[in-house]
């Protein structure tokens, strides 16, 4: 499951790909362009794994749209460096983003940070 910006501060859950589909299938008179516009968008999206959501919940991690703005821009100069995989520091948080599917994996606090080892990164971009 993949949140959005506005899902993620108001706390809300969405199933794009369903909104995407009911859009699709309300406008009968889309042409193909349109359905690989929406399609593009909706993958270029900051996402957040199910596992993300929960730890924030749980480390009561809040983002507004401002800080969504900067790690989506930590995201494309980690993209434009070749990076795979990232540890994104903003602020006291840390977050596991993958790089090519946009995607935040996890999160943690300026408490989990201390004496953790990260695995499995091949970058880290600093906001």
């Amino acid at each position: 499951m993949n949140v959005s910006y506005e899902n993620i501060i108001m706390g809300n859950r969405v199933n794009h790909n369903e909104c995407i589909r009911r859009k699709i299938n309300s406008e009968q008179n889309c042409n193909f362009n349109e359905i690989l516009r929406r399609f593009e968008e909706k993958n270029n999206q900051l996402k957040f794994s199910k596992h993300a959501v929960k730890r924030m919940e749980l480390r009561n991690i809040k983002l507004n749209k401002d800080d969504l703005r900067n790690i989506e821009n930590a995201i494309n100069k980690a993209e434009n460096k070749g990076v795979k995989e990232a540890l994104v520091l903003f602020k006291d948080k840390a977050f596991i983003i993958s790089i090519k599917n946009r995607t935040v994996i996890t999160t943690v606090t300026q408490e989990q940070l201390r004496e953790n080892v990260f695995t499995n990164i091949d970058g880290a971009v600093i906001i």
